[in-house]
């Protein structure tokens, strides 16, 4: 009977996907990005992050490093992030070939990839940009950018020179992107876009995140004047003010705003002024500004778990909480006194149809505004990286899959060999039970219908898992250490990639179990 059930609610589940997905690829806010920088951590740490709110790929490899003879050239390509699983290739083409280099670094293969074995990270945000300035006859996607990078790079500076000389070269084919590319000792904000539909090449500036600061990147043109005489601080292509120009975009006599003149909108969204405030209060943003700061100094250091919690929120006990008018009266027990509690069906990822089966709900009750966590998301990551670490440990990469709201995360080091082969399959093209995104999305959806009931047992778990990676972290550090001056640097990984591969079997198999009991407590109806 189980199995009957799965299957139906499987198809339920992804026509709801299907659905929100619909409503989301008229929307452009599908990412968020947290920034860090190592003065404004409680560790010392840099943090950059990324959630992929989209119908993308769920498949993750680690990609080994490469030796090449010389004159090797490297494919470049479009359309690997709908792929279903490592080797598959419909629908993917190639856009051109690049020479290829005589050594390449081992990386972590997401769909925008994310980290490779010298703790580089990099975070992502689609900011979209005026449609005039796009060129698809450029060779490069934003994630194949990422990719040779992370293939080629060791620091954040070094990233971003090589991008914008990739760019330059061959052109950027993608719409507006921002990548927060951070090393173990800074972080760095870099926009770009293309450059106009005549003109293969693109357009891009970066601008560093102070030490002790933090910056948040959520589908919206962030950068705002450039100082590109502070090269510590600022880079751009050399270009930046003639496409501007040449386009029509910038008048070449009030101020340049990099945002106003290759945006569309506002310069900031719900989610940039949300967590700016939250992380420092007494500055009093103003919502209503026309901008405000890239960044802002947290009034407290800010830790790894906190980055977490930010991307788990769905702004409850704010004006922005879309379920607070949600309420339904109930009797005390035993009393004749009667309360009004939000509805138990109640839930922050509610689409407007939902809402509205809710009884006594006026129209205008609720405003929808987009949450930071979102159930459309394909997979987050939060990356920290620590210079006094070896790279293989040093490097961690904070994995979730599924709505970041709901799901655990796993640590992955940068120094693992491999993946378990449940995270090699895609799970966002149809229902598969050897998909690891299916592991948690059954629970995580189960949950959302009770969600005022079956929150408490999901955010135990959550909990327990963000505590037991945090408290086992100096444990895996002195392990490695310990492996690799006995045995050697490959016995040290395998110990890296068997710590990882357990801790993913173990929320795998909590989440199996949450699901189980889910449909048990669901049995008399949902």
């Amino acid at each position: 009977m189980k199995i009957n059930y799965i299957f139906v609610m499987a198809a339920f589940f992804l026509s709801n996907i299907g659905n929100a997905q619909t409503i989301y690829e008229k929307d452009p806010e599908s990412c968020t990005s947290i920034m860090v920088g190592k003065k404004a951590t409680t560790d010392g740490s840099v943090i950059t992050s990324h959630t992929c709110d989209s119908w993308y790929r769920t498949w993750v490899d680690m990609v080994p490093a490469q030796k090449y003879d010389k004159d090797t050239t490297m494919l470049i390509y479009d359309g690997r992030m709908h792929t279903e699983f490592v080797t598959d290739q419909t629908k993917v083409t190639v856009k051109g070939e690049i020479p290829q280099v005589r050594q390449t670094y081992t990386f972590m293969d997401t769909s925008y990839p994310c980290m490779n074995e010298k703790q580089l990270g990099i975070g992502e945000t689609t900011i979209t940009g005026k449609r005039e300035l796009r060129n698809p006859n450029g060779m490069f996607m934003i994630e194949e950018l990422q990719r040779v990078a992370l293939q080629r790079c060791t620091t954040a500076r070094e990233a971003i020179l090589l991008m914008g000389e990739l760019i330059k070269k061959y052109g950027y084919a993608d719409s507006g992107e921002c990548l927060t590319i951070a090393d173990p000792n800074e972080v760095w904000h870099f926009e770009v876009f293309g450059e106009g539909k005549d003109k293969i090449g693109g357009v891009w500036a970066a601008v560093r995140i102070p030490d002790d600061h933090v910056g948040v990147s959520a589908n919206i043109p962030r950068i705002s004047t450039l100082n590109l005489k502070d090269k510590d601080n600022y880079m751009a292509s050399e270009n930046v003010f003639e496409v501007a120009k040449r386009l029509k975009l910038w008048d070449g006599k009030e101020p340049f705003k990099w945002w106003k003149a290759f945006g569309n909108k506002k310069a900031f969204s719900v989610r940039e002024f949300f967590i700016l405030d939250q992380l420092a209060p007494s500055l009093k943003l103003d919502y209503e500004a026309e901008e405000i700061p890239l960044t802002v100094k947290p009034e407290k250091q800010v830790a790894v778990t906190d980055v977490m919690a930010l991307l788990r929120q769905t702004y409850e006990g704010t004006k922005w909480d879309i379920t607070k008018n949600l309420k339904v009266a109930v009797k005390e027990r035993g009393s004749e006194k009667v309360d009004t509690i939000i509805s138990p069906k109640a839930n922050p990822w509610m689409r407007p149809d939902e809402i509205k089966m809710l009884q006594g709900i006026q129209a205008d009750a609720v405003t929808q505004v987009r949450n930071i966590a979102v159930p459309q998301c394909a997979y987050s990551t939060v990356i920290q990286l620590r210079s006094w670490l070896p790279d293989a440990v040093g490097g961690v990469v904070w994995f979730s899959l599924d709505n970041p709201g709901q799901s655990p995360r796993v640590p992955v080091f940068c120094g693992i060999k491999d993946f378990p082969e449940l995270f090699k399959i895609c799970g966002n093209h149809r229902y598969r039970d050897d998909a690891a995104l299916w592991h948690y999305r059954e629970a995580n959806k189960l949950a959302a219908v009770k969600w005022g009931t079956f929150r408490k047992t999901m955010e135990k778990n959550i909990m327990h898992f963000e505590e037991k990676g945090q408290r086992e972290l100096p444990f895996v550090e002195a392990q490695y250490k310990q492996i690799l001056q006995e045995k050697g640097e490959d016995a040290a990984r395998e110990f890296l990639t068997g710590y990882t591969s357990d801790f993913f079997g173990a929320t795998i198999l909590k989440w199996d179990e949450m699901a189980r009991q889910y449909w048990i407590e669901s049995r008399f109806g949902l």
